[in-house]
């Protein structure tokens, strides 16, 4: 492990201090290694260096909307190779929360996502994309997929 000395104001690490103590890490090096993970992720998938990634989709839905949770679980179906699987839950009477962990090539996997925001009746949708690190495979037919860094 390589150490990094960096100067910033006073302002600036007392800011950082906090942050550090809100999000609860151990020291700073943990809490900046979290952001530098974080931004390169974030050019990763800008850039489209990213082939494949994983990620959570997670929305809030009128299960009374015409046809909506059959539309869903079919556009669940229809997408089997990158949908791991769904987390459902009822929030009250007329609306439920989803969340679907996927994964494969970054553009199927976004591509899905934005879908599924854009149907009609899905409100609050958010997908957070996990770029990774495919490798080869190992005496399987299946990716092993990883974090970056």
């Amino acid at each position: 492990m390589r150490r990094l000395t960096i100067s910033v104001d006073d302002a600036l690490a007392d800011t950082f201090d906090r942050l550090v103590a809100e999000k609860g890490y151990e020291n700073r090096s943990e809490a900046f290694r979290d952001l530098l993970r974080d931004e390169l992720d974030r050019k990763r998938l800008q850039a489209g260096d990213a082939k494949f990634c994983v990620g959570v989709l997670s929305y809030v839905y009128n299960h009374h909307e015409r046809n909506l949770p059959r539309r869903l679980t079919s556009m669940q179906h229809g997408q089997h190779d990158v949908t791991v699987a769904t987390l459902h839950a009822h929030l009250d009477h007329d609306n439920c929360i989803e969340s679907v962990l996927l994964r494969g090539p970054t553009a199927a996997v976004v591509a899905f996502a934005q879908a599924v925001i854009a149907e009609k009746g899905v409100r609050h949708g958010e997908f957070r994309p996990i770029p990774v690190d495919a490798g080869s495979a190992r005496h399987h037919v299946h990716e092993h997929l990883r974090p970056y860094t």
